[in-house]
């Protein structure tokens, strides 16, 4: 019982790792907040039923929720999200921000509406419920962060410019909170999911390199992301702050974060022409490849 007497809020929780996490926390203790607005994997329309399903599962096991269908994308409604955990059980101790869309296309081809509605969604979103929370937080002197991020964006994925940089713009968002908000014992660090969910199924699997890709993923269940969230979000992690997890199968990995791998100097300073006859050179053996999540990541899951 590591979250006995906290109370969480998990966006997204009506399906996949949101759900899972929620289901996780309660298990562990703590009263959860289920937000979920039930639309499509692209953010359209809306139902109630996600979240009274992960309500009823919470329930049977003898848990406490309640749910916010509020859309995260807009501050009016992260404010409301949060006023739902003080409404219903006076604070508000945990906030996951997992709430997402997919709005996959080639960057040529993407549009600023599939640009700024994933944007919207997972990065203001992450920021508008924090900061709502974060009066609380500052107030109260303790809290505790987990955001969701993505490989995509740590590392790089065809057709996912919107996605990607939400999510990298999350790791920094990260950043700074645990950074500013330090002083008030608040912490806040990233988590980057592998799983088989509704927002991986869109994965194409074509070729047979692609489809031996989806195997792998199709291995790993989302409820193996809910521990390491748990954890997080605990007492247990009160020394762990800006940082970037992420758990894989049976695997935890923590991330590297930008900074200085080498560096060159001239007494007289540069010219594009020096640059090019000597800092290039210099710089070559130590650029980042060409390589998306799936090919860093080319083992099986174990």
């Amino acid at each position: 019982m590591m979250l006995e007497g906290k109370v969480a809020i998990v966006t997204g929780a009506g399906g996949g790792i949101g759900r899972e996490i929620a289901i996780a926390m309660a298990a562990a203790g703590a009263k959860v907040v289920i937000n979920d607005i039930g639309a499509s994997l692209g953010g359209d329309g809306f139902s109630t039923s996600p979240a009274e399903g992960t309500k009823a599962i919470i329930e049977q096991g003898g848990g406490q929720a309640v749910i916010n269908t509020q859309s995260v994308a807009e501050w009016e409604n992260a404010q409301g999200i949060i006023k739902t955990a003080i409404d219903a059980f006076g604070r508000v101790d945990i906030v996951v921000n997992n709430a997402g869309i997919l709005r996959d296309q080639i960057f040529h081809r993407m549009t600023p509406e599939e640009w700024l509605s994933v944007i919207n969604v997972h990065l203001n979103g992450s920021f508008f419920v924090s900061r709502a929370a974060a009066e609380y937080f500052r107030k109260q002197e303790s809290g505790s962060f987990v955001h969701i991020t993505s490989t995509s964006g740590l590392i790089g994925n065809f057709g996912q410019a919107n996605y990607s940089a939400a999510k990298l713009g999350i790791v920094a968002l990260s950043k700074s909170i645990a950074l500013d908000m330090k002083r008030y014992n608040v912490r806040s660090n990233c988590l980057a999911p592998f799983a088989w969910s509704r927002m991986t199924s869109s994965i194409p699997a074509e070729t047979p390199e692609q489809k031996a890709r989806v195997e792998r993923i199709q291995k790993m269940g989302p409820e193996k992301n809910a521990p390491l969230a748990v954890f997080l979000a605990s007492d247990a992690a009160k020394e762990v702050t800006g940082q970037i997890f992420a758990p894989r199968m049976h695997e935890l990995f923590l991330f590297s974060q930008n900074r200085p791998i080498r560096s060159v100097h001239s007494e007289n300073g540069w010219t594009p022409e020096k640059i090019a006859e000597i800092a290039l050179p210099a710089f070559r053996s130590g650029f980042v490849p060409m390589e998306r999540s799936g090919d860093v990541f080319s083992w099986d899951p174990v």
